[in-house]
């Protein structure tokens, strides 16, 4: 693969001396305008991009780069935070560097490592479980950063989440209202933030309601497909099976609508994190949405606002409503 123009191509291209080049392109007034257009020229005709990261770097300045962690680009969750990012970004001019940690904590750490080493001007990091001492300001000298999603173990670090405690209880009351007396709540595998305070709200309607949640019924589904799936058979095939299930996620809320088409039994399925096809859906499904992409333009402006500003900031934290959505009669099949 050949290497890309140097600024001693563009000079010898155009038969002018690199220090030309280099104050044509710092749009100099002092450089003759006929040297100038040869200039110009020769860096359209080799393609030639200058490295403003690399003189950034040199000079002392910023690098205009903000860095973007989250877990897995596959849900269409995450893509959306990351677009609402990039829009406030954009706005101000900054591109964005985005890694992803797989759910690993480890590997985590080792992206957080690699964007500060790339002189991010700051952070925006989906956590991927309960261990964030790697976020803290000691840790990262002081380079600032959002969490998004995650409330966080420190803090001294700002934050947007979701309102999961809210929006489960909601969920959880409303499956009573229905006339549910088990519902089961299917949980993350992996201790975090959102399925532990949408676990909290699932509890706390119950509770409200007057109804006591049978360990039974408080189930973790596991990421994998297949796994998951055969979790939710043996919970529905326990000798008094849950009428109802909040899911605290999109997978698991997917997980269940299977086991209902599978089954060909009615189930009242309720689910966290809004479904594009939920519409097309062969069941009612009722949802607990809200927008990432808010989530991703919030933890943005939260960024830049500690970036620019000249006196030291309390820490801010977040919070983006949710709303429950039905598609179908919630009803039609009990």
């Amino acid at each position: 693969m050949s290497q890309p123009p140097t600024m001693r191509d563009v000079a010898a291209h155009a038969g002018v001396s690199p220090m030309t080049v280099s104050r044509t392109l710092r749009d100099e007034p002092t450089v003759d305008p006929a040297l100038r257009a040869r200039v110009l020229a020769a860096v359209d005709a080799l393609g030639y991009r200058r490295n403003d990261w690399a003189r950034g770097l040199r000079a002392g300045r910023a690098t205009g780069l903000l860095g973007l962690v989250v877990t897995n680009l596959g849900n269409p969750f995450y893509s959306q935070l990351a677009t609402g990012v990039e829009e406030v970004a954009a706005e101000h001019g900054l591109q964005v560097l985005l890694g992803t940690s797989g759910e690993d904590g480890s590997r985590e750490r080792a992206v957080v490592d690699g964007l500060a080493s790339r002189r991010v001007e700051g952070l925006v990091v989906v956590p991927a479980g309960a261990d964030q001492d790697h976020l803290s300001r000691a840790s990262l000298h002081d380079l600032p950063v959002v969490l998004a999603t995650s409330r966080g173990s420190s803090p001294e670090v700002d934050s947007v989440v979701v309102d999961d405690f809210g929006g489960a209880r909601e969920a959880s009351r409303q499956l009573v209202l229905e006339g549910h007396r088990r519902t089961a709540f299917l949980g993350l595998p992996h201790p975090s933030w959102p399925g532990a305070e949408r676990r909290r709200g699932f509890l706390a309607g119950q509770t409200e309601c007057g109804v006591e949640v049978a360990e039974d019924l408080l189930v973790d589904l596991p990421a994998e497909t297949a796994a998951a799936d055969a979790r939710m058979w043996r919970l529905m095939a326990a000798p008094d099976p849950p009428t109802a299930v909040l899911a605290a996620n999109n997978r698991n809320t997917l997980a269940a609508c299977r086991w209902v088409a599978a089954a060909g039994v009615p189930l009242r399925v309720v689910g966290f994190d809004d479904i594009a096809t939920a519409p097309l859906l062969a069941m009612p499904v009722s949802l607990v949405t809200y927008a990432p992409a808010e989530v991703g333009r919030r933890a943005a402006a939260l960024l830049l606002q500690r970036l620019r500003s000249r006196e030291e900031l309390p820490p801010q934290h977040e919070v983006v409503a949710t709303h429950l959505v039905h598609h179908g009669d919630p009803l039609r099949r009990r």
